[in-house]
């Protein structure tokens, strides 16, 4: 098993998300030590990892206040001996479908703030730790904003820039003691609860919706969670042992080319019949 003996500590793990990366890691190994703000999907999230031969521990940890964060990990020191694996899940609590020239300050700078504040936190924890380690990995998750201009995203777009800029600087520094800090960027989820959620109250808009993300990727797919799951498991195991300090990117190709389309060759037309290999880009 790829983390066989590790002990991961993963924030936000109430979600759907957070759930599957927490599964992910327990199938593979690894003692899962699950946070959220609320105990009642945690409790059911470790019961269903235990039932399937993993071993999770919950606790109710706020992932922005800094002496929760901390008590929490030496008791998982205390209980387990390491630290070896953080992920942060928080939700960034955005505004989002408003132009920026329409949106209050404070709905913009909120999930800037939760972000930073909630990252450096316990990622900074996390590493005072790993540091006596000399070993461990320290993921965060962002979305397509971080790595291209996407419209009516609201903060959420700046949040998840200056998630990746913080978790470069960080690998920047901790590399030396033999740590590791790898950003994930994705797309959207259509499995995840949040599009769930949404399709459920307005199934003919999210069509809409969901469509059009596609058509904003390369392969006119979205990644679904259990994608991010199985890379944040690669990320954290040993086969990426050369990787820090950069964001691998899960849009399906969305940041390279936004709304960059092709079409498909006709039969009978000149590229069809051997002209040039390059298909035409049409943007609309």
């Amino acid at each position: 098993m790829l983390l066989q003996d590790k002990n991961a500590v993963i924030y936000g793990a109430g979600g759907s998300l957070g759930g599957t990366i927490a599964r992910a890691f327990a199938k593979e190994g690894a003692h899962v030590f699950v946070t959220g703000h609320r105990e009642a999907p945690l409790q059911a999230l470790a019961t269903a990892i235990t039932r399937s031969g993993g071993k999770a521990t919950i606790a109710v940890v706020d992932g922005l206040e800094e002496p929760a964060i901390r008590a929490h990990l030496l008791r998982v020191v205390e209980t387990a001996g390491t630290v070896d694996i953080s992920i942060n899940l928080i939700g960034l609590e955005d505004t989002q479908d408003l132009p920026l020239t329409e949106m209050d300050l404070e709905d913009f700078l909120k999930p800037i703030h939760r972000a930073m504040r909630s990252h450096f936190l316990t990622a900074t924890a996390a590493a005072r730790i790993m540091q006596q380690q000399h070993s461990g990995v320290i993921l965060s998750l962002t979305a397509t904003p971080g790595g291209i201009g996407y419209p009516l995203t609201g903060g959420f777009g700046p949040a998840c820039s200056a998630i990746e800029g913080f978790s470069r600087n960080l690998a920047s520094e901790l590399g030396i003691y033999g740590i590791r800090v790898v950003n994930i960027r994705s797309a959207g989820s259509p499995d995840s609860k949040v599009f769930r959620d949404f399709m459920a109250v307005h199934p003919a808009l999210s069509d809409k919706v969901l469509g059009n993300m596609r058509n904003d990727t390369m392969l006119k797919e979205l990644p679904l969670m259990q994608d991010i799951a199985d890379t944040a498991v690669f990320l954290c195991s040993g086969n990426a042992s050369r990787i820090t300090g950069t964001t691998i990117d899960l849009t399906v190709g969305t940041t390279s080319a936004l709304n960059y389309h092709v079409q498909q060759p006709v039969a009978g037309s000149n590229r069809a019949k051997g002209g040039s290999s390059f298909f035409n880009p049409k943007y609309q």
